[in-house]
């Protein structure tokens, strides 16, 4: 993993904790990614307002800090846009099927406790590291 530092991982760490806190705080929501894009479309317009205002911010953010003098990492896959969207869809199937993401889980959720995230979050891991397992062992990539 070239670029890693430890100061990078705790600074983002702690903006990924205060933007759950404030949003927690603020408007008693969840900062699940999943659960915002999905309730995107059905939300009312003052709901819709803060979800669209959450995910400009996360869009926003890789921009201005590359504006700022930050180095953003690409995607260096190898894999063809087909592949991508094809795994975005496979992720977005796991989310819908796991009652929300790693964010709402592995952040809010267990930050609140719960037992219901700390479940979805062990199964997450789980599955990502026998992902990498047979990506690297088996298949051979």
């Amino acid at each position: 993993m070239s670029g890693f530092t430890p100061t990078h991982a705790l600074v983002g760490g702690a903006l990924i904790g205060a933007a759950t806190a404030l949003l927690w705080l603020g408007l008693g929501r969840i900062a699940g990614i999943s659960g915002i894009v999905g309730g995107l479309m059905t939300a009312a317009r003052g709901d819709r307002i803060w979800r669209l205002a959450f995910l400009a911010g996360i869009m926003a953010a890789p921009v201005m800090y590359r504006l700022a003098g930050g180095a953003v990492p690409t995607g260096a896959s190898g894999t063809g846009p087909t592949l991508v969207i094809v795994g975005g869809l496979l992720v977005g199937v796991g989310t819908r099927l796991a009652g929300g993401c790693t964010s709402g889980h592995g952040v809010c959720g267990l930050a609140r406790l719960s037992p219901r995230s700390a479940t979805a979050t062990g199964v997450f891991m789980a599955v990502a590291a026998l992902t990498v397992f047979l990506h690297r062992h088996v298949l051979g990539g």
